[in-house]
């Protein structure tokens, strides 16, 4: 297997890069204490085709597969994970849309969404459905032509701030099968939001609950067919984590570059701190859990993109694996700044904060055993 990058891999690498060194990590630390969402930030990204990673060129898009996903998720998570990864949800609704949607709605929604003039948020888990989305209780009801929303959606990123909700909802009995996915555009009538959710981490995008109280939308805003809800969103969130695996592996990176730069200048006992064998070997067993991150992570992307048996299994490991490995390799970079790392000027404390939840978004790691353990079992 060869594991070395195009040179088109390494431009868009470097162009993500250079957008996040330039663009979103000298405003992350005030983004994150104001509970700002930076939405012209969000634009710009959008500008240097980011906005519809994975879009057909025909509707905007840049066209560009899986692997080159998760580059651009880490070098923008190296800015700011909270950024990178509302990207990475707007991304996951657009392709939805490229995928499954109708030609009206590829023509209506995937121009505006790969330039960002309207952004997007993916509402599947609800205040007492979490892990068990296949029991979600938000009802689709017909009511002639039409379907009535009627539900709530729980921890939803970007909502209020942003334009277009993926939907998903009962439209049949008990089940997965009886799920059907409904596109709602923000200020239809019985769509409110909550308050922005008081949080850890994640501080610089929004997160409110979403109400849907009889909204009425049109058989055409389905998206797909009827009863194909759920599987539209576990294929969704097969790509989902492997997205928030990379913004996991691209903070702690960050956090990695933190550590080893003030280890190389901080002194203690008349040394400087990288010369005790200690911290080396701290350092070193750092820079190996992200290499392994990172190379889980690539064979994930490629399973996914090439339809792999396996793929569902491979992302569910890189998810599990990437985003324990993420949190833990930043949580010791913070430990090795010492009583500076615990002060949010110095940035370590809020990639720590960030990546926490990257543990349980997009299902569980406990999800990710399941999912691991039933594929591996299932073969016996």
């Amino acid at each position: 297997m060869d594991f070395s990058l195009t040179e088109e891999q390494l431009a868009i690498r470097d162009m993500a890069e250079s957008f996040a060194r330039d663009e979103i990590a000298p405003y992350a630390l005030a983004w994150d204490e104001t509970k700002h969402f930076p939405v012209n930030v969000i634009r710009k990204a959008a500008g240097l085709g980011l906005g519809g990673i994975m879009v057909s060129e025909e509707h905007g898009g840049s066209g560009l597969g899986r692997m080159e996903a998760v580059l651009i998720y880490e070098a923008l998570a190296k800015g700011c994970p909270a950024i990178s990864a509302y990207l990475s949800i707007h991304n996951m609704v657009a392709t939805m849309i490229d995928r499954h949607g109708s030609t009206a709605q590829r023509q209506t929604y995937l121009p505006r969404l790969c330039s960002a003039d309207i952004l997007a948020s993916y509402c599947l888990t609800e205040p007492a459905c979490g892990s068990d989305a296949a029991a979600l209780a938000t009802r689709a009801e017909r009511d002639g032509e039409d379907f009535l929303l009627t539900g709530q959606k729980m921890f939803i990123s970007g909502a209020g701030a942003t334009d277009l909700y993926v939907v998903m909802a009962r439209s049949g009995g008990p089940g997965p099968k009886g799920i059907t996915a409904f596109l709602v555009e923000k200020g239809t009538e019985g769509l409110t939001f909550g308050a922005n959710e008081k949080k850890m981490g994640w501080n610089a995008q929004p997160t409110r609950t979403v109400t849907l109280d009889r909204v009425r939308v049109t058989a055409d805003a389905m998206l797909g067919s009827e009863g194909a809800g759920f599987k539209l969103a576990m294929e969704a969130l097969d790509g989902g984590r492997t997205s928030i695996a990379a913004c996991s592996l691209g903070g702690a990176q960050s956090a990695f570059e933190k550590a080893v730069a003030y280890t190389g200048e901080r002194k203690a006992f008349g040394q400087k701190l990288n010369d005790f064998q200690a911290l080396q070997f701290t350092i070193a067993d750092m820079a190996t859990e992200l290499e392994a991150s990172r190379t889980l992570l690539w064979r994930a992307a490629c399973a996914l993109e090439a339809k792999s048996p396996e793929a569902t299994r491979l992302c569910a490991m890189a998810k599990k694996y990437v985003t324990d490995c993420g949190f833990e390799v930043a949580n010791r970079a913070l430990q090795l700044h010492g009583g500076y790392g615990y002060l949010a000027d110095y940035g370590v404390e809020k990639i720590v904060r960030d990546l926490r939840v990257h543990q349980i978004l997009e299902g569980t790691n406990e999800i990710m055993r399941l999912i691991i353990a039933r594929s591996v079992l299932s073969e016996l």
